[in-house]
């Protein structure tokens, strides 16, 4: 999972500020592969996770934690890009709507 934030430099360093607090927690979990985040020079910030499997993946989007970092991708200036790459496609948003809709099973 790849989320790209665009926020001005005061913004930036909130956001990246939030995504650490969040990274302790999720680098935690034993199937998180990688949890990393960056800020490019023009104040775009990055944050990548990668999960064991795919069903990881769900439910990390159906947690708790997962809100808050939806929530933190509310402070961006422009809307937020997330992106899910698996092996043969990559989604989006819809990714997210459809896991979160779905009742646990």
């Amino acid at each position: 999972m790849t989320v790209v934030l665009v926020a001005s430099q005061p913004r930036a360093d909130h956001l990246v500020q939030a995504l650490r607090s969040l990274m302790s927690r999720t680098r935690a979990d034993p199937a998180c592969l990688t949890c990393t985040l960056w800020r490019d020079p023009d104040s775009t910030v990055r944050y990548l996770e990668e999960w064991e499997t795919e069903h990881d993946m769900e439910r990390r989007v159906r947690s708790d934690l997962f809100t808050w970092l939806l929530a933190v991708m509310e402070g961006s200036e422009e809307p937020p890009e997330i992106r899910f790459d698996f092996h043969a496609v990559s989604r989006g948003l819809d990714y997210v709507r459809e896991l979160r809709q779905q009742p646990q099973s």
